[in-house]
């Protein structure tokens, strides 16, 4: 269940978000555990999982880290990310070298943070421009924002691109 607060602090993303005068709202899900993994739990009912976008960070033979940011409940194209971002091919960054790269641990990578920090090339997929707003993370785990997607691809000079597989 997401829920909305105005007295948490703010994080990074956030910071960012209000020093570019960009609208957004905060939101926090609960978690749980997988594994190793902390997931965000979302209630079908409440929110729209096309309406999450996952941020994956992925390597490439020719330009290094990039970024492909997809809805929750789609999966990552390779092959379209690569064409889209001029690489023959990409492939995920290992879970144990992401937090060095990203700096953020997994289930917490955020384009928003990323970008920020290191700069790396960030694909927005397509689906994206269909809707008002998006859900992306804000940097911690089960802390999202809820943003415009036009303006964080202009925020963090995204391109829109058909990224995910059909």
């Amino acid at each position: 269940m997401a829920k909305n607060k105005s007295k948490v602090h703010k994080t990074l993303v956030e910071q960012i978000l209000d020093k570019n005068k960009i609208d957004y709202q905060q939101l926090i899900f609960e978690t749980y555990t997988d594994g190793d993994v902390e997931q965000i739990n979302v209630n079908h009912d409440e929110i729209n999982q096309h309406q999450i976008y996952k941020t994956l960070a992925l390597t490439t033979p020719k330009n290094g880290p990039i970024v492909g940011v997809v809805p929750l409940d789609e999966r990552l194209s390779y092959k379209k990310l690569a064409k889209a971002s001029g690489n023959k091919k990409v492939g995920m960054i290992p879970l144990k070298d992401l937090a060095n790269i990203t700096t953020y641990e997994h289930g917490a990578n955020t384009p928003i943070g990323i970008y920020e920090k290191k700069g790396f090339p960030i694909f927005i997929d397509n689906s994206a421009t269909e809707q008002e707003n998006i859900i992306v993370s804000s940097g911690q785990i089960g802390r999202s924002v809820k943003l415009n997607a036009q303006d964080l691809a202009k925020l963090v000079k995204g391109t829109f691109a058909d990224i995910i597989e059909n």
